[in-house]
């Protein structure tokens, strides 16, 4: 799909990914879209936003092409290509493939839109429904290395790589301090931020989280105790590098950072927290102090097996950017002030 390639999921109808489809010429008079950008498209006939995700099938008054179809995928383009339609919503008598499809386009960080049985598109990959079991099964996960690591909050740390033969994404966990059985390890979980992480952004406060989680691992070690920070190749909440910058670029026309997830078609919490359970397990690690702020988070990890023994609280201030963002995450995401 990354490459362009349509594809066919049990049997169901040829899907062209409208983002990246290679096939020029290709055309349909139906298109697969998000539920959550069909009401954006002041669609009245199809169901509520509240499953922003799901997969709305869409007819034209004239068949889609590529440059077409292009404005209905991307709400960045909305300004610039304000009317369209009519449409109509149809009833899909393939609804496992198409939820199919539209997770595998989060997965793969394009924009969740297609042709529906396009003429001129080629050949198609043939899939299953079963391969996303597959993909999100995290007993693949196994450690791949691990070595010592001395870091600026702690020179006595190591870090651990974890590779699943199913997922190019490599996932670490850095353990600072001695690790024991006899003590309950300080825990973050910290989903990859390149902008916030790297790059210093005020738009979020994932850069100073990290440090202020590290920072505070070092002092339990210099106390005699340990932590790990389990950093998850997760960026975006899970829609990805591109899709997140194209919220941005919704953010700075107004939304706030769930609306513009919707307004993309993506769910604003996709990430896959059983992944950070199975990698506390390989570590023989049972039970933790969580330093967090999101209840889904203990959820998860108590759903998946790991005593969430203490909350941490970890809150920082905030900035001018980035005000907006902190408080959504409470008022919309659930995120506790303590």
């Amino acid at each position: 799909m990354r490459h362009g390639w349509a594809i066919e999921i049990d049997g169901g109808p040829l899907l062209l990914p409208v983002e990246t489809a290679i096939a020029a010429d290709a055309k349909s008079p139906r298109m697969l879209i998000s539920a959550a950008r069909a009401v954006t498209l002041k669609m009245a006939n199809q169901r509520e936003a509240a499953a922003p995700h799901a997969p709305v099938l869409i007819r034209g008054a004239e068949p889609f092409d590529l440059p077409t179809a292009r404005p209905i995928a991307d709400p960045a383009l909305d300004l610039l290509n304000p009317m369209k339609g009519p449409f109509k919503a149809e009833q899909i008598e393939w609804q496992t493939q198409a939820e199919t499809a539209m997770e595998l386009a989060r997965i793969a960080g394009i924009l969740p839109a297609f042709l529906v049985a396009p003429s001129g598109a080629g050949e198609a990959e043939c899939l299953v429904s079963g391969d996303l079991a597959a993909w999100s099964d995290t007993a693949q996960l196994r450690i791949a290395t691990q070595a010592r690591l001395p870091v600026n909050a702690s020179e006595d740390a190591r870090i651990i790589a974890f590779r699943s033969a199913d997922d190019l994404r490599e996932h670490v966990a850095l353990v600072i301090g001695q690790q024991s059985a006899d003590s309950v390890p300080l825990v973050r979980l910290h989903s990859e931020c390149l902008t916030g992480d790297i790059l210093g952004s005020l738009k979020c406060d994932c850069g100073p989280q990290l440090d202020a989680s590290l920072a505070a691992m070092a002092k339990q070690a210099d106390a005699g105790g340990w932590g790990i920070l389990l950093y998850l190749r997760q960026e975006g909440r899970g829609i990805g590098l591109i899709n997140k910058l194209r919220a941005y670029q919704l953010q700075d026309q107004g939304f706030d950072t769930v609306e513009a997830n919707q307004r993309l078609g993506l769910p604003d919490e996709a990430r896959d927290f059983p992944v950070a359970a199975r990698m506390l397990e390989l570590l023989g690690v049972k039970s933790i102090k969580l330093m967090t702020n999101n209840p889904k988070k203990v959820d998860a990890l108590a759903k998946a097996g790991v005593t969430v023994a203490e909350r941490v609280p970890h809150q920082l201030p905030d900035n001018p950017h980035n005000r907006r963002y902190l408080a959504v995450k409470r008022d919309k995401s659930g995120h506790l002030l303590t």
